[in-house]
């Protein structure tokens, strides 16, 4: 089993749901598509870690929920007891950032901006979900007090990305700024 497996049957301990819904609810924590989950959710109900039904939907197509199994709780606690790796980052930013020296200033300005307007909605989001959270939830024994610190862990990564790029684009804007008289001037 991958990280994605376990993920999905940690949001499916939480509470029986849709392939679909699943998906949903993982992409704050673990960007993963369709094609990766629907097999995943497939070979974890053949191992029986998984059971499924279907429900009928009157203005929609059937939909087919997952509930995990007892069998599957044990593999999750399992899980937990394994060693952690160290953590995989692949952010395109960082390759693009590694090869601005063959483009423009404009259009470098522009890759970081794009990501620093990402990093702002992800903040905006972390802040709407700590809302929902409850102050008396928020300590270790409560379910919520790991959304809670997953959440802040969100909100402290989400602001080390937006606070460098706009470390970045000081820099640039104000070599940009420098360069415009000299520029004019010729």
């Amino acid at each position: 089993m991958n990280t994605l497996s376990y993920g999905l049957l940690a949001f499916l301990a939480r509470e029986p749901s849709s392939g679909y819904d699943v998906m949903l609810k993982i992409q704050p924590f673990w960007q993963a598509k369709h094609s990766q989950i629907y097999p995943l959710l497939a070979q974890m109900e053949e191992k029986e870690f998984l059971t499924s039904h279907w429900v009928k939907q009157s203005e929609k197509p059937d939909k087919k929920i997952y509930s995990i199994t007892d069998s599957g709780i044990r593999k999750l606690k399992e899980w937990m007891y394994m060693p952690l790796p160290d953590p995989v980052t692949r952010d395109e930013l960082s390759m693009k950032t590694f090869c601005m020296w063959l483009t423009d200033r404009d259009n470098a300005i522009d890759i970081v901006e794009t990501r620093r307007v990402y990093f702002t909605r992800r903040l905006e989001s972390f802040h709407k979900m700590m809302e929902s959270i409850p102050e008396e939830k928020r300590v270790f024994g409560h379910r919520e007090f790991y959304d809670y610190i997953l959440i802040q862990k969100g909100i402290f990564n989400a602001t080390a990305g937006k606070d460098w790029c706009e470390w970045v684009l000081g820099m640039l804007r104000e070599q940009q700024a420098k360069e415009a008289p000299a520029q004019t001037v010729n």
